[in-house]
């Protein structure tokens, strides 16, 4: 069993930057690959970033490639997104989220992973 606890979520405006933390408690390795999803009203659930636990190999989508990075410090148990550049587009709950791939490839599906934190609130104003 694994629990998230994002935060660092807020309010910026567009071409800021925001920092997010996501805290990861209980039976993590190097099997897990740790994922950043986002969720704006009325729109599903879309993928952001991923990283391996422990690893160096990233995933990003198409929308957020060269603005936001994910990054990891086993030490404190926690997966970070940095979020650079940002546009009004990007306002939504944000979501961390953990899974052990069948594959060796990252996943970017919402079906694949298997446990999520609560979210954490971004708002971007134009």
């Amino acid at each position: 069993q694994v629990q998230l606890v994002e935060s660092g979520g807020g309010l910026v405006q567009a071409g800021g930057t925001l920092r997010l933390s996501c805290a990861a408690s209980g039976r993590t390795d190097n099997r897990y690959a740790m994922g950043w999803f986002r969720q704006a009203p009325g729109k599903a659930r879309e993928f952001v970033a991923a990283i391996r636990w422990r690893g160096s190999r990233t995933l990003y989508s198409d929308s957020v490639k060269g603005r936001f990075s994910i990054d990891q410090d086993n030490a404190k148990n926690s997966v970070y997104l940095q979020m650079n550049s940002l546009r009004p587009e990007d306002t939504a709950v944000y979501y961390c989220s953990a899974t052990v791939p069948y594959t060796a490839s990252l996943p970017s599906r919402t079906q694949s992973y298997d446990y999520w934190g609560q979210g954490t609130q971004v708002t971007v104003s134009s």
